[in-house]
């Protein structure tokens, strides 16, 4: 029955004016207003009512429910498809950094969401709390600018050619060999001519190619190897007899150069 019908026949029906009246707009309202049930979960309640509003604000309130300042509400469904109006009271909480207090209104649930929007997260701070705690009503969270460390001071050694820094100081045994030793071809594992400048070392301890400095000879090359030279043991390249006998056997410091 169409509305203009349902109001023709409850207009020509004189002998039950009251009764028909209420009757007739029950089934208008009944026809237009399509209630709803909603849950509205705040201040750790659950308040349950049927509505007739689509909108939150609206919804809120019928239920009397009081939105504040930072207040936020969103829906959502739990697991059974009801539809649930959740609302998230803001708390005051002071972020204090470098002595400077400000007092906020947040409904973060987290120190880490708080700080956030401030800039306050990362390696270059330090916070009272872990960025994973819960907010709760007046906490003061203390930022602070985690002390920059100087930077490390080079490793230096003065050698024949000037100050020259290092990665690592080896201690090690030495001996001398002329160029004509071994083969006597003077060339070396890595093929480079053996002279003065060249050692022999472990490729296991020092690597081919590492330029090094040893107290007592200078600054030299790590471009042979020999069978005696093991572990902890360099070989430095003399130019005469001479020298290689003065030289000897001695313990020795390896600087390995940058």
């Amino acid at each position: 029955m169409t509305l203009k019908k349902l109001y023709r026949r409850c207009s020509r029906d004189v002998r039950y004016p009251i009764s028909v009246g209420i009757m007739c707009g029950t089934m208008m309202l009944s026809g237009f207003i399509s209630n709803r049930h909603v849950t509205i979960a705040v201040d750790g309640q659950q308040l349950e009512l049927n509505t007739p509003y689509k909108v939150p604000a609206n919804i809120l309130t019928q239920a009397g429910v009081a939105v504040l300042e930072g207040d936020e509400y969103a829906f959502s469904e739990d697991d059974k498809g009801n539809q649930v109006l959740t609302v998230k009271r803001a708390v005051p909480v002071v972020i204090e950094y470098n002595g400077n207090k400000e007092t906020i209104l947040t409904n973060k649930t987290t120190v880490g969401e708080v700080l956030e929007p401030y800039g306050y997260v990362g390696n270059g701070y330090e916070v009272n709390y872990g960025t994973d705690a819960a907010v709760v009503t007046g906490m003061n969270i203390q930022v602070k600018d985690v002390p920059v460390a100087p930077p490390k001071a080079e490793n230096t050694v003065s050698t024949n050619s000037g100050e020259m820094t290092y990665a690592a100081c080896i201690p090690m045994e030495a001996s001398a060999y002329l160029p004509t030793d071994g083969n006597g071809a003077g060339i070396t594992a890595t093929g480079a001519v053996a002279q003065r400048g060249i050692v022999a070392v472990d490729p296991d301890v020092i690597p081919l190619g590492t330029r090094v400095y040893i107290p007592g000879y200078g600054t030299a090359v790590a471009a042979d190897t020999g069978g005696a030279i093991r572990g902890n043991k360099i070989d430095l390249c003399m130019e005469s007899y001479g020298e290689a006998i003065n030289f000897g056997r001695r313990s020795v410091e390896v600087y390995i150069l940058n």
